[in-house]
């Protein structure tokens, strides 16, 4: 197994002030619009600058360490979905749809933070192990989950239904347990190659 470059340092310093600033603008407009699916993009933004924080602090470890690192990054994967999952509960008590213009203009805002992110991390994804391959897939997730809340917005616009952004909430949650699963099993790898070599 490689060990991360100590180039990816700075790197993921970087991103983690990006996604903290942006995480901080997207859940004040998410409360004041009242969307589910910007509440699981801000809960994301501040779920990516923990993971980065981590990475930060977990370069230069073992392999041993920086799998065991990787497991608890895949669990904090995990909950945005279940955070977006209460919040779409006390959702259906009020079926009432967001703004759709800024759902749309605040995707758009977060899709740029996101493909910033995922080109600083493109040339550190398959270097380092599950450290890195949680940064880039964090970054390249949230870009996808960005492009979902943009049409939803557009959906909303036409529709006037709360449906669109409950659609694209579920689907950002989809997205975080697929990423857990690939950061698991890249942990999972990393620990049994640290034992074959012990």
């Amino acid at each position: 197994m490689t060990q991360p470059a100590p180039a990816l340092r700075p790197v993921v310093a970087r991103v983690a002030g990006l996604n903290l600033g942006f995480f901080g603008i997207e859940i004040a407009v998410a409360l004041a619009i009242g969307s589910i699916a910007l509440i699981a993009d801000s809960l994301d933004f501040l779920e990516d600058a923990a993971i980065n924080l981590l990475i930060f602090a977990g370069i230069g470890w073992s392999v041993r360490n920086r799998a065991r690192l990787g497991m608890v990054l895949a669990g904090i994967l995990v909950i945005p979905g279940l955070a977006t999952a209460y919040a779409a509960w006390q959702k259906f008590s009020d079926l009432t749809p967001p703004a759709p213009l800024a759902l749309t203009l605040t995707g758009l805002a977060a899709l740029a933070v996101n493909l910033a992110c995922a080109a600083m991390l493109t040339r550190h994804r398959d270097g380092g192990g599950s450290l890195t391959r949680a940064a880039y897939l964090s970054a390249r997730n949230d870009a996808y989950a960005n492009l979902a809340i943009i049409a939803a917005g557009l959906l909303t616009a036409l529709t006037l239904s709360p449906w669109p952004d409950l659609v694209a909430a579920a689907g950002i949650a989809i997205l975080n347990a697929d990423s857990a699963g690939d950061i698991l099993r890249a942990a999972r790898a990393e620990w049994r190659a640290a034992n074959a070599i012990s």
